[in-house]
């Protein structure tokens, strides 16, 4: 059964994003090279930076609005695939109408996040022609970086290598440090696994949806991932969250501990860009809210005050001993308070590298 109909979800989408900004031929094809190549730059600057042996650099895929989404779905698809299997054994007509209902609001969800997301290491790729599956992919979405650095009104150059920085911090992250793809996996399987789909269980969800849509608009945090999640569910989000927000923070450390050597115009950067998070419609802001966005914003700042922290501390070699295993990664309470990571993990013997 499908859980979402994608081919919906794809259509919505394409329909609903807006177009990106007005260019040329000849400047989007000079923007799309350029980003290739700095994508394949940023990378040798990232390696060296935090000493982490990745696999060999491989130049960005390049995308537009409508190409993101149509990536993104056949990311979902491998993501949700273990729900569907649980749900096989629900009534053909729930089904059927639930994964139009899903494919509408999917679609209505990546056309907003199209035209705001800059780039991404895509984890979960469908297998290729020959059944393997891909490790992972880099993705930058070439008409959203063109406009923020028009709408920031900084040097072009300087703001698409300051973005491939943080890109490629994931990429090295997670092709140098070969358990993390796969205990990120585990947990959103886990996530799906725990949910609880009997009709009851569903009725109430819909009503913490209303809620949490509710207390948006009165300016609460409450997200819908919040709202819809059991208990069991609460502790795999927890792990999840703090290594998201340790790869994601550590993204910006980089970016920007890399980028005075690299990128001039960094600090200005850094500043306007920062600015430019915070703002938006009170509409937009909403949406943000609900769809957890606000949350993967706190979760930079944190995660980069984290990687600070231990870095002075520590150094880069200390540091890296938070990708020695999941033992060592550090929980949402040690996000907050690094020192008690430090305390753990680097006031005792070294863990031995997994297999």
């Amino acid at each position: 059964m499908q859980v979402i109909d994608w081919d919906l979800a794809v259509a919505t989408g394409v329909r609903l994003v807006r177009p990106g900004p007005q260019v040329s031929r000849e400047e989007a094809k000079a923007a799309v090279a350029e980003l290739r190549r700095l994508s394949r730059e940023a990378e040798g600057h990232v390696k060296d930076f935090t000493r982490i042996d990745s696999a060999p650099p491989e130049a960005a895929t390049v995308v537009d609005r409508p190409g993101w989404i149509r990536a993104n779905v056949d990311g979902f698809r491998v993501v949700l695939e273990p729900l569907t299997q649980k749900l096989n054994g629900m009534p053909a007509i729930v089904s059927a109408v639930g994964s139009r209902i899903t494919g509408v609001e999917v679609g209505a969800v990546l056309a907003f996040l199209a035209s705001r997301v800059l780039g991404q290491y895509e984890l979960f790729l469908p297998p290729d022609p020959s059944g393997a599956h891909a490790t992972g992919r880099l993705t930058l979405v070439a008409p959203n970086i063109v406009q923020v650095e028009r709408d920031l009104g900084v040097d072009p150059h300087d703001f698409r290598l300051w973005v491939c920085l943080h890109e490629e911090t994931h990429r090295v992250q997670f092709t140098g440090v070969p358990w993390l793809r796969g205990y990120v996996q585990q947990q959103m399987t886990d996530f799906l696994l725990a949910t609880d789909m009997d009709l009851g269980t569903l009725l109430a969800r819909m009503r913490d949806v209303t809620d949490a849509v509710t207390d948006a608009f009165r300016g609460g945090e409450t997200s819908l991932i919040e709202a819809i999640q059991t208990p069991e569910q609460k502790a795999v989000l927890d792990r999840v969250t703090a290594v998201m927000t340790l790869v994601e923070g550590h993204g910006d450390y980089v970016m920007d501990a890399v980028g005075p050597g690299v990128v001039p115009s960094v600090a200005e950067i850094r500043a306007k860009f920062s600015r430019r998070r915070e703002g938006g419609s009170r509409i937009d802001q909403i949406i943000r809210r609900l769809l957890g966005i606000d949350i993967k914003m706190r979760q930079y700042a944190e995660g980069s005050r984290f990687v600070t922290t231990v870095v002075e501390e520590a150094g880069m070699e200390g540091f890296n001993r938070v990708w020695t295993s999941p033992d060592t990664l550090p929980t949402r309470e040690e996000i907050a308070d690094p020192a008690a990571w430090m305390r753990r993990v680097l006031d005792t013997p070294a863990l031995p590298n997994p297999a």
